[in-house]
């Protein structure tokens, strides 16, 4: 088992590289396509 520790905020070090953001964005994207499926569900509560 793997031991994860969460690290303290803020972080020492700038975490918004141009990777990050590009990636945020396809994120933001993905989850709002998601979103927009789940509401044509008849009976959002079974998911």
């Amino acid at each position: 088992m793997h031991h994860y520790s969460i690290l303290e905020l803020p972080f020492s070090q700038d975490i918004e590289t141009k990777a990050v953001l590009k990636k945020l964005a396809l994120t933001h994207q993905a989850l709002a396509e998601l979103n927009g499926v789940a509401e044509t569900i008849p009976n959002e509560v079974i998911i």
